[in-house]
This record gives structure tokens, C-alpha cells and sequence, in this order.
């Protein structure tokens, strides 16, 4: 094992300090990269004769015109630590069988860019020590932690007085090749990056898992319970994925002014909203409020995967504004769903959605329905008000259609429990983008000139007509 870095390990910790090494190119390969320049960097077996360093850095600059050539290393776990309290000395194992200077470089992370250098004998393998309290090339003092570490092979350490420069990009000895092994110093967990939309450092999704980040989500494994058939005046509804009703506008499921945040998923081919946080999210269609006089009951269907229910709580705030700018509390309702409730919250276990519909007196400025929850993940459908009376056949339409695949990115295939006369397809504005007459109990959709978003299908048939949701994605 490699003992250029074992004996630096002993000298660090005489003098009580830790250094760790941060990458050694053994195991899973880092993230390794060659820019600025023809030249590459590979992770192969130590060049040295009878060499006991196992995996190295291969670095080959491939033009002497090009002096800025650089291979950049991100590393896997730990950054580097090269704050005000710790030492900013890095120091790596550098093989070359002839002398170079070698500048080094750190950015991306919590501190300033900073560059120094460090001279090679041409002895083969060597330990370097990069001092980032003195500068080269650029200004910046190190102060922070790192993700990456920059290696450039054709710096001149000698050139400006001293201070180093950029080799003769005439100068063909230029190119060069070197190995680099046993990336050391001190270190400090990556900063969470649970917020930047990325599966990265360590996560094993989009922003969750790993070491830094909350548990990723278990979305429930069947969709939420298909509404029943209700006659179009008696429903006021907010989102239903599966299209049964048609939604009214909404500005926003994901307010600036709660910490949740609420995003759009699809569960067993039906459109869901996921809430994360654990704290509160707003409904917001205040720009477009509703006067729901007439209406007597509530309706939401909401699941969650954590399987400790004790303690917890999914709560609702439906918000009348009473023609002002903001809330009035006096016409204000609470809908309070804990584990003791009936319903309430129940684990999760793939299949256990809730169905909540309560009673509720009649709003006729409601503007806002606010969600608190001490669950990290909740997802919802079918987030309506009605008028508590489910039609009956002879009061409706009997028409039940469904489109799959919904969403889709090519075309969509609607097909119900009737023969379809007509299919016209609406934007959110309300325009008609295309309309199919048809005579059969299935129709296909041609996607091909519609752009990506939302869109509503009235399909008319010989059993009544009904409106669903389609999702181009």
C-alpha cells in the first residue's frame, strides 16, 4: 500500500493533526475530467517498475500551444477542508521521471478560487505539499471547502521572479505526462445538497437518500380512488388527475410562503401532487376565487409512506378572503386529520390512500387551502367540493372514458364504455386545438402538433358526453 503516504501520515499525526486521503483511485472511479486542451486523464495501474500504488491519475497534456491544459478531479465523498482553523496544505504523490513544476487549483466550493505550485525532482514518486496560503496565478487565498482539485503539468514555477507563469507555448518539451496518487488533507462533509434538483454526492435520488439528505420517497403503489360520477354543477374541483372533473384555474400548489415544497408525479399512470417538507404548503387561486355557494362538502384523498403514524398530522385551511385581501378568520375552516381521527392518517404500505370528505359551510370568496403536516411526504388527488349527492344513472351522463397513455409523449388512445361520436381537444385557455369525429368505442389522438402542457378532451357520445384531463409531456 502506498508509502509515500503512509510515512506523511505518521509526521502529520506527531504534530496532532489529521490529514486524511481524500482520493486514491481505488474502488469506484471519481468523477475525472481533461479540459482546455487535446491532452487526457485515466485512472491506470502505477507506472513504476515493481510500483506498489496499485490505481493512479494518468495525466498526458497533448499540445505544447496549449499550457492551460487541466485535469479536474471532483471528489467522491468528503471536500476538502481548507479553512481559516485547519492547515491549507494539500499534498499529493506525483510520479515523473524528469523535473516539472505543477500548479494546482481549488473552486467550487464554499471559498475563493485559489492556485499554488509545487516542484518535481523527476525521481519518480514524490510527495507534493500545494501551500494554498500562497498564491500563484490567481489571487485568492484559500478559505473554505472543496469538491474539486484542478492539476496543470505545464506551469513554470521559476517564471515572473518567481511568482510562476505559464510554460513557452512554443516550447514542444512541453508536453508531458505525469501520475498522481493519494490526494491528502484535511476534510469535511460535503454540504448537503438536498435543494439544487441534482442526484448527486452520495444521493440515491433527485435531491434525497445518501448521506446528507432525507429518505427518499415511497410512492404509494395503486392510484388514487377514481371520483364518482357527479353531475358537472354540483363539483368545484381544484386538481383530479384521473380527469373525471374538470379543474377550475389555480395559480399555484406551491406557495412561496410555506416551506413545503409540491411538485407533479405520476402514480399507476394517474397524475398525483407530492408535498415535501414536513411543515406547511399553500394552495393559491386567489386571482381567480371561488364562490362556492350551494356547496356542502370537502373532498381530498391524501397518502403517506412513513409507517410511524404516532403523533402525526395532516391538516387543511380552507380560506374564504370575504371580498377583502386576505384572510377572514371568522369564515375560515379547519380540517384537522390525525393518527386518532376516523379517518386519519394510517402508515403507509403501498395501497392505504384516505379518503377524506367532510362537511363544510357554503364559501363564497375562497381563495387559498392551506396544508400543515409533520409528514415529510404526502401525496394528493382529487382535491374538490361538492354538493354531497352522487348521481345516479338517468341523472348523467353514463359515459366513462379514460386515456392512456396519460401522460404521454406521443399520441393518446381514448377508449370508455360507449361508442364516441366526437373528441375535441381544449387548451387551458379554453381554445380548441383539435377536434377527431369518430364512430367507434376507441379514438386515437394525434400528438404530433401539439406542444407539451395541459389539455382537456370533450368527448361527446351516444351515452352523453364527459371531460377529461390529458397531460402532453
Amino acid at each position: 500500500m502506498k508509502k509515500i503516504t503512509l510515512l506523511l501520515g505518521f509526521l502529520i499525526s506527531s504534530v496532532c493533526f489529521a490529514q486524511v486521503v481524500l482520493e486514491d483511485f481505488e474502488g469506484t472511479p471519481p468523477t475525472i475530467n481533461f479540459v482546455n486542451g487535446p491532452g487526457t486523464a485515466t485512472i491506470v495501474s502505477d507506472p513504476a517498475t515493481g510500483g506498489t500504488n496499485g490505481n493512479v491519475l494518468e495525466i498526458v497534456t497533448g499540445a505544447a500551444s496549449a499550457p492551460w491544459q487541466q485535469a479536474e478531479l471532483t471528489l467522491q465523498g468528503d471536500w476538502l477542508n481548507l479553512q481559516v482553523s485547519t492547515s491549507r496544505t494539500v499534498t499529493v504523490d506525483v510520479y515523473s521521471t524528469t523535473p516539472f513544476d505543477m500548479l494546482a487549483k481549488v473552486q467550487d466550493g464554499t471559498g475563493p478560487v485559489s492556485a499554488t505550485d509545487a516542484s518535481h525532482t523527476g525521481s519518480g514518486w514524490e510527495p507534493l505539499s500545494f501551500d494554498f496560503t500562497i498564491p500563484k496565478d490567481v489571487p485568492g487565498i484559500a478559505n473554505g471547502l472543496y469538491p474539486k482539485i484542478f492539476f496543470f503539468n505545464l506551469w513554470d514555477s521559476s517564471a515572473n521572479g518567481g511568482a510562476g507563469g505559464w510554460a513557452d507555448a512554443n516550447n514542444a518539451s512541453s508536453v508531458r505526462t505525469t501520475y498522481v496518487d493519494n490526494v491528502t488533507a484535511f476534510s469535511a462533509p460535503a454540504p448537503a445538497t438536498c435543494s439544487d434538483g441534482i442526484q448527486n454526492q452520495g444521493e440515491t435520488g433527485i435531491d434525497c437518500g445518501g448521506p446528507n439528505c432525507a429518505e427518499c420517497p415511497s410512492p404509494p403503489t395503486v392510484a388514487a380512488p377514481l371520483p364518482p360520477n357527479r353531475p358537472a354543477a354540483d363539483v368545484i374541483s381544484f386538481f383530479n388527475g384521473a380527469g373525471v372533473y374538470a379543474d377550475v384555474p389555480v395559480g399555484t400548489f406551491d406557495t412561496s410562503w410555506c416551506a413545503n415544497s409540491t411538485a407533479d408525479v405520476t402514480i399507476a399512470g394517474n397524475p398525483t401532487k407530492l408535498t415535501t417538507g414536513g411543515l406547511c404548503e399553500g394552495i393559491d387561486f386567489a386571482s381567480n376565487r371561488v364562490d362556492a355557494t350551494g356547496f356542502t362538502k370537502f373532498h381530498i384523498d391524501f397518502y403517506t409512506d412513513e409507517t410511524n403514524i404516532l403523533g402525526k398530522v395532516f391538516n387543511l385551511k380552507l380560506v374564504d378572503f370575504n371580498g377583502g385581501a386576505g384572510e377572514d378568520a371568522s369564515r375560515t375552516i379547519q380540517i384537522n386529520i390525525n393518527d386518532g381521527t376516523n379517518p386519519g392518517v394510517v402508515a403507509g404500505n403501498g395501497t392505504n390512500w384516505v379518503s377524506i370528505d367532510v362537511d363544510i359551510a357554503p364559501f363564497d370568496d375562497l381563495a387559498q387551502i392551506v396544508i400543515t403536516t409533520n409528514l415529510n411526504n404526502v401525496w394528493y388527488d382529487n382535491l374538490y367540493l361538492h354538493k354531497g349527492i352522487t348521481a345516479s344513472v338517468g341523472d348523467v351522463d353514463t359515459a366513462v372514458f379514460a386515456a392512456y397513455p396519460n401522460p404521454t409523449v406521443n399520441n393518446w388512445t381514448i377508449s370508455g364504455n360507449s361508442t364516441i361520436n366526437s373528441v375535441a381537444i381544449y387548451d387551458l385557455t379554453g381554445k380548441q386545438i383539435s377536434a377527431v369525429e369518430a364512430n367507434n368505442m376507441e379514438v386515437e389522438i394525434n400528438t404530433t402538433n401539439i406542444r407539451s402542457g395541459i389539455y382537456f378532451a370533450r368527448i361527446v357520445s351516444e351515452n352523453g358526453t364527459q371531460t377529461i384531463k390529458l397531460i402532453k409531456e
